[in-house]
């Protein structure tokens, strides 16, 4: 392995109801109410002490089912082609998602979890408590997307990164 090149290992697998990439949707907002599972292998089970302290959790995936990375993208919320860094889009050069999901419950190596836009059987990579006071930012400016914003509630996803 080279020194650019990085190996992650997952650490559990997702479960959503979405078994295909067409009909996920876009960001949590658009999935409020979706419920679904993660399975966190045994062997990090003891990573889970004290996590459910916290109502909301950042997870880290891997995008398995998203095809090869793009730098030029059309987003789900726009018709022209903007540069993959200033998208969510899952088409990129190392397919990293990540979702802010509501936790539900913790059983054994089981989270509960709610508000998902992630496919079926996507390999986790991490997980990290959400806490606004770090997380939250108050003066902010989202680009080409401020024009878009009321479109986010209910989007999903067609065909266009599979």
């Amino acid at each position: 392995m080279s020194e650019n090149q990085i190996l992650f290992t997952a650490i559990g697998t997702i479960h959503s109801p979405f078994q295909d990439p067409v009909g996920v949707p876009i960001q949590p907002r658009a999935g409020a109410g979706v419920k679904g599972k993660v399975f966190l292998d045994p062997a990090y089970i003891e990573g889970l002490k004290d996590l459910d302290g916290f109502s909301h959790l950042i997870l880290v995936y891997y995008f398995h089912r998203s095809g090869e990375g793009r730098l030029l993208v059309k987003p789900f919320l726009d018709d022209q082609k903007r540069g993959v860094f200033a998208t969510r889009a899952p088409r990129r050069p190392n397919g990293i998602g990540i979702s802010v999901v509501k936790l539900l419950g913790i059983q054994d190596n089981v989270l509960e979890v709610e508000n998902l836009d992630i496919l079926d059987g996507t390999p986790l990579l991490d997980i990290k408590p959400y806490i606004p006071d770090f997380d939250h930012n108050e003066d902010v400016r989202v680009g080409w997307l401020e024009k878009q914003r009321d479109k986010i509630p209910g989007k999903q996803a067609d065909d266009r990164f599979t």
